[in-house]
């Protein structure tokens, strides 16, 4: 209940559309007021009482606040007498803050050994069940406390996480302090010893059900003295010595329900549970190796009413051999017992409900460990178990039906990858309608797993879009909105995982999702780092789209980001926030984000500061945020003033043997800094151009693409292009330009070489004596002819001797067409030119060299065809530099080249073309 509503209701004052007709005049507790208001406190108690039961516990509490009579109806005994704080981390002043309303709880769930070190101080003095998960660090002396407080336990569960530091002194304690005890479950206890059993045997003589579950060690011998037991798991125990179980167990004349799954077990052994245990109903052995070895020996192990409940049985046929007045389909099993509406047989009721807790505990250590060999099991019948299991009246059960959904379908942790006949089984269930259904539900411990489970799912695209078409997107939203962190973490995953999908962007947005996520990330700045990092993924991919990256930033978005990359110290936190500033401002040319983004305080030193981070995501997402960055002027020098350039630099120093990714972004933070001259000169002086050259001889396409293009900007000044010639940076341009699959590659290497070699270099070359500047001379005289030679050619690739043929006798547009549709390139249009730069090349047609003039000619036509990103900008330099003039030179030229002349004439006929246009 948010606060808006919660004012309204301590007003006790909402305005309401209501007419005076019978049905209102009829109740009393609906009638208007002068005012024309509704008195919500006149509502009779029991239809108050009814509404709190619909509502998670903060928001009971929130409402009791409201007025003095609903603060007494809020604190009556029967709405307390189940209580779940595993959402919420409880001292003992918050504990203390509960007991008077504690007084008859019934029921209490807990997590972790710091809300069980502060359960004393709640006083439920008559409390019957106790649940406890992650209780790894529970104690002894902790738990010894806990039941000597509560001595009226009958059900005590610890699990399904190990409990490492509870000995068989806690559970003598158990049984010495909880005499009413009828059912004991824990899991991975180091050893149970014959004391502990057998003072169980002694002291709780109403123990029917014993779970010593994923166990180091238990006395077999003394379990056989537990004559009270009904349902017995000793499911994934290891070192059983099973000759001392057939002696012993055989004395356990009540035991209906035997869980030997996950263990050792031999088919003599199951075979002689049958025969000796008179009274065993269901023996559970799933994932036994020893069983499944040869699974012909039980063809007859079902008679007698025994029913075997294994991976290589059908277990709905197995358990509908106890209905047998059922006519259903055997896979309604589950569901025809829980809709019998004749009176109910306790005994088989008592069975079905172990069965189905054992079901979904053994199901789900089964989806951890994700043994080989099953996908026919979950496809045949493991994800129509769990389904089935999702619709138990067991709130656990559920919970751990749908965890173990969110389990099995991902067969690839590390990256998250989901297998399709999986995903695909539990869509055919019905398992989105299921899964959504308990994600509404108001207990938040059933909201958190299924939206786990759908999160998971949703990986797989046509999963994703049926929870889209089922509503889903808006449950999600709005779970995000909890204020149970565990909900709102589950959720912020799932609209990660459906915001990969182009599709699910703007319903993410219609929903409310983008604020609901921006936030998460204040609600929760600290200790929420699992929370933390799916906000800013989902925010990261949503950021991806135009629409949502200007809402992101409407509703705080960039603030947020800029928060978690400057103060969160999480590896996944960073890599995400990094992800969604880049993605912010990769809009720069249809919305204001890239510049919102630099003027953001301390954004700019963030992504700086994490370029240098130990983790070679984090640095790659960073240096990706500041190349998009670096497309804005501003933001250009002030990431140089953050210390960007030494920093990119270092990085490209040390990213030789890193990931492609990392490399391309580190040069490619590098190319987009390299735009401003004063920047280039800074990279130059620091080291810069041999690791942007070691990256240009890079294999892979996009890393020696974004170096060729540092380079090229590099090359702009006379300095860096003695440097790169000194440090071997000649060859490397001429194998990209001559080899190189990328034609951008080719074209910025080309560039870069005809910038080094226009003649502006040599007054750097002779500096020193004059036998080493002699010696200089001739080396860069050498490197010039290796490069013109590579430049003609790779001019010569985009000029088509028909084409130019055609074009050369005729002043028809359609030659001149022909060429430019053989010559352009495409991305090419995406370069922008500094006036420095138009004029450079400006000045390069009338170079001495020939091969300079059809390279200037030819990038020129590149920076004004029609249509191209740039080409208004560069025909407006041009223009003012007074090009034309010098065109028209080069295009008459009779010295000069056909490929200089041609395309001269072309960048004058896009010249006039942009003029006509302008002139419309």
């Amino acid at each position: 209940m948010n606060r808006r509503v919660r004012r309204k209701c301590a007003k006790v004052a909402q305005k309401l559309d209501l007419t005076n007709n019978q049905e209102t005049q009829d109740a009393d507790y609906l009638k208007l007021n002068k005012d024309g208001f509704v008195d919500w406190t006149r509502l009779p108690d029991d239809t108050v009482l009814q509404l709190f039961t619909h509502l998670n516990y903060r928001d009971r509490a929130n409402l009791s606040s409201t007025c003095k009579s609903w603060r007494s109806l809020g604190s009556s005994s029967c709405l307390w007498q189940s209580l779940d704080l595993r959402a919420h981390k409880c001292d003992w002043g918050i504990m203390a803050s509960l007991a008077s309303r504690c007084s008859n709880l019934q029921k209490l769930r807990f997590r972790g050994a710091d809300n069980a070190d502060s359960l004393i101080n709640l006083g439920a003095k008559n409390l019957k069940e106790l649940s406890g998960d992650y209780c790894r660090k529970l104690n002894d002396s902790t738990l010894a406390v806990i039941v000597a407080r509560h001595k009226l336990l009958e059900s005590l569960q610890l699990g399904p996480d190990f409990c490492e530091r509870v000995s068989s002194d806690a559970i003598v304690a158990i049984a010495f302090c909880c005499p009413k005890l009828r059912k004991l479950r824990l899991s991975g206890i180091r050893d149970v010893n014959g004391e502990a059993i057998n003072a169980l045997a002694t002291h709780c003589p109403d123990l029917t059900e014993i779970g010593f579950i994923d166990c180091l060690k238990i006395d077999e011998v003394a379990l056989g003295n537990v004559k009270s037991v009904e349902f017995l798991s000793v499911a994934g125990t290891t070192n059983i010595k099973w000759d001392l179980v057939g002696e012993n167990w055989s004395k356990l004349l009540y035991l209906k329900g035997l869980d030997v799954s996950r263990t050792d077990v031999s088919r003599n052994i199951v075979t002689r549970f049958f025969l000796s245990l008179k009274c065993l109903k269901v023996l559970c052995a799933f994932n036994c190796p020893s069983l499944e070895e040869d699974t012909t020996v039980f063809a007859k192990t079902n008679c007698h009413g025994k029913i075997l409940l294994s991976l290589f049985n059908d277990t709905f046929k197995e358990l509908s051999s106890m209905f047998p007045k059922s006519k259903d389909c055997e896979r309604d099993v589950f569901v025809d017992w829980r809709s019998e509406s004749e009176k109910r047989d306790e005994n088989l009721d008592e069975i079905m409900n172990w069965v189905e807790w054992i079901l979904s505990h053994n199901l789900l250590r089964i989806a951890e460990s994700n043994p080989h060999g099953l996908d026919q099991f979950w496809l045949i019948q493991g994800a129509d178990l769990l389904l089935n299991l999702m619709e138990s009246f067991q709130e656990d059960v559920q919970e751990r039906a749908a965890t173990g959904l969110a389990t099995f379908v991902v067969i690839d942790d590390e990256n998250a990858n989901v297998d399709v006949g999986r995903a695909e089984a539990v869509m055919k269930g019905g398992g989105i309608q299921l899964l959504l259904g308990l994600a509404r539900s108001w207990k938040e411990g059933l909201q958190s797993e299924a939206t786990k489970a759908i999160a998971n799912l949703s990986v797989n695209p046509a999963f994703a879009k049926a929870v889209a078409a089922g509503g889903g997107i808006t449950i999600l939203a709005g779970l995000a909105r909890s204020m149970n962190r565990l909900v709102a973490e589950e959720a912020a995953g799932g609209l990660w995982n459906l915001s990969v999908g182009e599709e699910h962007k703007g319903a993410i947005a219609e929903a409310g999702g983008i604020k609901a996520l921006v936030d998460l990330i204040f609600k929760w700045p600290r200790g929420g780092d699992g929370v933390l990092e799916r906000a800013a993924g989902a925010l990261a991919n949503l950021a991806a789209d135009d629409k949502c990256s200007m809402e992101v930033a409407t509703v705080g978005g960039i603030n947020a980001l800029v928060t978690l990359a400057r103060k969160c110290k999480h590896e996944g936190v960073q890599e995400q926030a990094a992800r969604a500033l880049a993605n912010l401002a990769a809009h720069g040319d249809s919305n204001t984000n890239n510049a919102a983004v630099g003027q953001e305080a301390g954004a700019l030193e963030a992504l700086v500061l994490l370029i240098r981070s130990q983790h070679d995501t984090v640095r790659q997402e960073a240096a990706g945020a500041l190349w998009n960055l670096s497309f804005d002027d501003r933001n250009r020098e002030g990431i140089a003033l953050a210390g960007g350039v030494e920093a990119l630099v270092a990085l490209a120093q040390s990213c030789s043997n890193a990931s492609p990714s990392l490399q391309e972004r580190a040069a490619g933070a590098l190319w987009g800094l390299s735009v401003s001259e004063a920047n280039s000169i800074a990279i130059g002086r620091e080291g810069g151009v041999a690791p942007l050259i070691a990256l240009a001889r890079s294999q892979t396409e996009d890393v020696h693409e974004t170096a060729a293009g540092a380079l090229w900007n590099l090359a702009f000044n006379p300095g860096n292009a003695l440097r790169i010639v000194e440090d071997g940076g000649v060859p490397a341009l001429i194998h990209l330009c001559s080899s190189s699959l990328s034609k951008m590659a080719r074209f910025m290497a080309a560039l870069a070489l005809a910038y080094m070699f226009d003649g502006r270099m040599d007054e750097y070359a002779l500096v020193g004596s004059s036998s080493e500047g002699g010696s200089k001379s001739v080396g860069l005289e050498r490197a010039r002819r290796m490069a013109l030679k590579h430049i003609e050619t790779f001019v010569h690739t985009f000029a088509d001797p028909q084409a130019f043929s055609a074009a050369a006798l005729s002043s028809a547009p359609a030659p001149l067409a022909q060429v430019t549709e053989s010559a352009r390139i495409l991305e090419a249009g995406h370069l922008r030119c500094s006036g420095a730069e138009i004029g450079r090349f400006v000045s390069m047609l009338r170079n001495q060299y020939p091969v300079l003039k059809a390279c200037a000619a030819f990038a020129l036509l590149q920076f004004t065809v029609p249509g191209g990103r740039h080409a208004p900008h560069h025909v407006n330099l041009l223009q003012v530099s007074g090009a034309p003039r010098v065109l028209r030179a080069a295009a008459a030229a009779a010295s000069a080249p056909i490929e200089a002349k041609i395309f001269a004439r072309i960048v004058l006929r896009n010249l006039e073309h942009h003029q006509i246009d302008s002139a419309a």
